[in-house]
Order: C-alpha cells, then structure tokens, then sequence
C-alpha cells in the first residue's frame, strides 16, 4: 500500500487530536507528527507526546534553521509541524498524521503535494460550544476567541480532500481511517456541504452574540 502524509484539521473542539491518536492505536503502520508550539500544556498534555513545548524564541530559532516544514501563529501562540517528521515517514515508508491548523494545512499543500487533506467538522455549532466550555482550560475570552476563529476555519472546509463529521467518534474514525486505505467510497454521507457549515455557523455566532449581551447586562463589557 503507498503511504502518504494524512493532515487533519478542524475548529478547536472538534475532535481531530482524538482521532489522531486512535488511528495511532488501531494501526501499526501510522507515525504521529508531533507539532512545535509556544503554548502552555493543557492538564494531562506531556512534552514530546502531545506537543513540543518550546518557549517563543527558541521556536524562532526552529523558524531560521528551516526546521519546519510550516508555521503559522493560531489563537495567540505559535505552532509548527518539525520537517523531521516528514522526511522519517516518507523514507519508512510509513502513513505520517499531521493534527494541525487550517493555514498549517495550505502550506503543507504547497511544500507536501502527495498530502491527502481531511477536515473535521463538529456535528453542530451547538456540540462545539460544549466541547469547548466543558474543556474547563480556558476562560471565558480565550473560549470565544476560539470559536471566532473557528467561525473562518469551518468555511474553509472546501478546499479539503474529504471532510468527516464527527458526530460519533468509533465512526469518524473509521471514516478517516478509510481514507488511509484508500476506500473513500466508504466514507459516511452527510448533508450538503454548504447547509452544514452554515448551520454550525449559525450557531456559534448566536452563542457568540448571546455571551455579548451577557456581558453587557453584566457590566463586563
């Protein structure tokens, strides 16, 4: 079987770090790319596993020596996908699993053309709020920066490959997991495009305008 770079990208929430590490686990053949970024661990998170946690000017360092293949700055923190990762796996002969960002994800269509691109959408603006506050990491400004950003990562969904809906997770998992073997014909359908993102959309912008109300009813804006 031909092996390839797989990325996966999503909104914060959405799952794609989870299924990530459940390909990992279900497949003997599927190395995971472990990104760079200046952000502070979250609980659980460990160094070299979850992420590279380096401090900003050593990613810099990282920037100048070419050590990574792309970068971008997400959410007020850097993150970057190390070359090392792609060069190993393409040698090995190995599928290679990037968990990474929307503008990660055009670089590495740019520098890595054989990538195949899968974007993840949460089942509902409404499931990705509650993902999200439940995580219990943030406060309330970092959560609504995030679903802001989200609100632009969702439109991009388009522009990939193939998008699964993470509504039940053995099955997104199953869905990507027929991309790497190249049986895309069984891949679950879900609605049109379009009207899903623009549901999701909707949603997050509703919560997003009600947490502005709040805040003024409150006196906090």
């Amino acid at each position: 079987m031909k092996t390839f770079p797989l990325v996966l990208s999503a909104p914060s929430g959405a799952g794609k770090t989870t299924i990530a590490r459940r390909l990992r686990e279900r497949r003997g053949d599927v190395d995971f790319s472990v990104s760079a970024t200046t952000r502070l661990p979250r609980p659980g998170e460990r160094d070299g596993v979850d992420y590279h946690f380096v401090p900003e000017d050593e990613f810099r360092r990282m920037i100048a020596a070419g050590a990574l293949i792309e970068w971008a700055q997400v959410h007020g923190a850097f993150y970057g996908t190390p070359r090392s990762y792609v060069d190993d796996a393409a040698r090995n002969g190995r599928f290679l699993l990037l968990d990474i960002d929307v503008q990660g994800a055009r670089l590495i269509r740019n520098a890595v053309p054989e990538a195949v691109h899968v974007f993840i959408l949460p089942p509902s603006g409404r499931a990705l709020v509650q993902r999200l506050v439940g995580r219990g990491s943030e406060d309330d400004a970092r959560v609504q920066r995030r679903l802001r950003n989200a609100l632009d990562e969702i439109g991009t969904a388009s522009e990939f490959d193939h998008v699964v809906v993470n509504d039940e997770l053995d099955a997104a998992v199953r869905d990507v997991n027929a991309v790497l073997e190249g049986r895309v014909h069984a891949l679950r359908p879900h609605p049109p495009l379009e009207g899903i993102v623009g549901e999701i959309r909707f949603e997050i912008e509703r919560h997003l305008d009600a947490s502005v109300a709040d805040g003024r009813a409150t006196g906090q804006l």
